[in-house]
């Protein structure tokens, strides 16, 4: 029987909104999540499609690590569909972010550690990285990729995203800091065909997906499977 001293909303169907509430508290972005949410929302759309595709391309993999998490903004979308995610950042702030907001409901393995540095201990059925390849001098990237797949099993898959090279005259100065070394769709499938034998492209222009004309494509990913 409902507590006639707790708030009831009009609709009970809502109800379960209080009682998280008072249960777990309101939920917090992380630092990256609240800098998108406060600069411009509607990016928060594009960021967390691109997780959604993740997601469903790696649904029932059992053991699966994302590279460049950030703050977690979208890695839980990966946890829905998945065993279990491991998690990792080169920036210690960000993963210190995450640990704070960590979740029981929603159990993360995470940890800091720079790819450029060697790989990640274990076995995954999946590897994904978005939005971090472009951030990787050209002269760093073969010794990225290789560090990067190396924990990859080998009838696993690997997805990488990151914006086209066409979109950038378009994007904004934050978005484009850091960006060394984006690609056009052409480049960036022939890249990655030295390390798999199989790579699908995807395009996709603010959070619709699609196989169109990738010049007009403001983000690419790459699916990989086959390593070599």
């Amino acid at each position: 029987m409902a507590d006639n001293t707790t708030p009831q909303t009009k609709e009970p169907q809502y109800q379960s909104c209080l009682e998280i509430r008072d249960r777990k508290g309101l939920a917090t972005m992380g630092l990256r999540g609240t800098q998108v949410w406060t600069d411009d929302p509607k990016h928060l759309l594009f960021i967390l499609s691109r997780y959604k595709f993740v997601a469903k391309m790696f649904t029932g993999f059992e053991k699966v690590l994302e590279i460049g998490c950030g703050d977690g903004i979208g890695t839980r979308m990966v946890q829905q569909e998945v065993g279990h995610v491991t998690a990792v950042d080169f920036d210690a702030l960000f993963i210190e972010d995450l640990k704070q907001r960590a979740d029981p409901d929603w159990p993360l393995e995470v940890g800091v550690h720079d790819m450029l540095q060697g790989p990640v201990a274990g076995q995954y059925d999946g590897i994904y990285a978005l939005d971090v390849l472009e951030h990787i001098k050209p002269a760093d990237e073969d010794l990225f990729i290789r560090n990067a797949i190396h924990p990859l099993k080998d009838d696993g898959s690997l997805i990488f995203g990151m914006p086209s090279l066409e979109s950038q005259i378009y994007a904004s100065p934050p978005s484009k800091a850091g960006h060394v070394n984006c690609k056009s769709a052409k480049n960036f499938k022939a890249l990655m065909e030295k390390y798999f034998r199989h790579v699908f492209l995807f395009s996709m222009n603010d959070e619709v997906l699609h196989t169109g004309f990738y010049p007009m494509s403001h983000y690419i990913f790459t699916l990989c499977c086959g390593k070599k």
